[in-house]
């Protein structure tokens, strides 16, 4: 019983260290866009501030994995990481122009390149058979802290600015950061009978491959469209950033309770395949209609949607990756495929920013939609062969 609220605790305390990583890093998302439309960036500048964030998770989660499984240390990762988001955040709020944006953004994506080892720590809290019950823990911390972020950090930055926005972001990370010191690690011993090195051994696995190239399709959409150029689309429609606040949160509002219930519920019931499907379909419809949206209240409607959409997704995705993987691959597995949807999350702004420029945002969105459909085919085609 002392061992089972041990754990217990354990767990608590790491969900706020983690809910507040994630606040100090999406407080100020939904005012990013129209910030640096605000400090002179054009649309394509606004593209490579969104894919800074994707091409540091992309160049440092594989590295960070192999290390990380190398050394079986997640904490100093950890660690490591919190520090970043708040150097993300400060120099901000220091030296404000669209450059600094590009730098914080690619800083940020450092600190979510080490969400790797959050995942693998937290995961190390439960029996092997409950992985798809923590990854869904594990997304809903990540989900109440961008949130909650979101929603406050719409009304500091309506009532003081958005820089002011991010001098507060800094001081949440602190917290974080020192709250992080005390996290508990669970040793765990792990024997490797290959002598084959473990990325080798990851990207010849075929299930992992397929599952990474759906992760980047997923993210592609939504770092394009949710935490790129929807707010454009919102602004355009008149809001402000309160407003802008409240389009995140409800974006962000059900994937909290749909990334528990879609490895959950939803499996059990539907299977993996089915629901995945579903999952993608929505995200797509989404992407296509948003630029048609009327008002801003129907684009409410829409972004709570694609957070349902978002959320079955990845969350199914997340668990199927590390699926009967052994401990001593955990990190570089779940590396590889962060690293893979980082992908997904540079090029996803940049192409639509690009294409925005000179065609129009509602044809931008709709080139995405296009993509998106690739990864409809995909799942049947992995329902066929799994």
């Amino acid at each position: 019983m002392d061992t089972s609220i041990n754990i217990n605790s354990k767990k608590t305390y790491f969900s706020i260290v983690m809910i507040l990583f994630w606040f100090s890093m999406y407080a100020y998302v939904p005012q990013l866009a129209s910030y640096a439309e605000e400090l002179g960036a054009s649309y394509k500048l606004i593209g490579i501030i969104g894919g800074a964030y994707g091409l540091s998770q992309t160049v440092l989660r594989i590295p960070i994995g192999i290390l990380s499984d190398k050394l079986m240390n997640r904490k100093t990762f950890i660690l490591f990481g919190i520090l970043c988001a708040f150097i993300s955040s400060i120099i901000v709020y220091f030296i404000p122009n669209p450059y600094t944006l590009v730098l914080a953004r690619f800083l940020a994506g450092v600190a979510s390149a080490t969400w790797v080892n959050f995942t693998v720590l937290f995961i190390s809290y439960f029996r092997q058979n409950e992985s798809a019950k923590a990854v869904g823990i594990v997304n809903s911390n990540c989900k109440i802290g961008q949130l909650i972020g979101m929603f406050i950090g719409g009304f500091i930055a309506i009532s003081i600015g958005v820089r002011n926005l991010f001098f507060f972001c800094a001081i949440v990370a602190l917290v974080s950061l020192l709250m992080g010191f005390f996290v508990k690690e669970e040793q765990v011993e792990t024997v490797n009978e290959s002598n084959k090195p473990g990325i080798l051994t990851v990207v010849e696995n075929k299930h992992v491959l397929q599952i990474s190239f759906l992760g980047c399709i997923t993210q592609f959409i939504t770092y394009s469209t949710t935490f790129g150029f929807t707010p454009i689309v919102a602004t355009n429609l008149g809001a402000d950033s309160l407003q802008l606040s409240y389009l995140s949160t409800l974006n962000i509002l059900p994937q909290i309770l749909f990334s528990i219930l879609s490895g959950t519920v939803f499996t059990t019931k539907f299977g993996e395949k089915k629901t995945l499907l579903l999952g993608f379909i929505l995200s797509v419809i989404i992407c296509v209609i948003t630029p048609f949206t009327p008002n801003i209240y129907t684009l409410y409607i829409i972004q709570i949607l694609s957070g349902i959409g978002s959320a079955i997704t990845f969350s199914i995705l997340m668990a199927m990756v590390v699926k009967g993987v052994e401990s001593h691959l955990m990190s570089t597995t779940m590396g590889f495929f962060q690293a893979t949807y980082g992908v997904g999350m540079i090029i996803g702004p940049m192409i639509l920013g690009a294409i925005a420029d000179s065609y129009g945002l509602t044809v931008g969105f709709s080139a995405v939609g296009v993509i998106g459909l690739l990864s409809i085919w995909f799942v049947v085609k992995l329902k066929e062969t799994q």
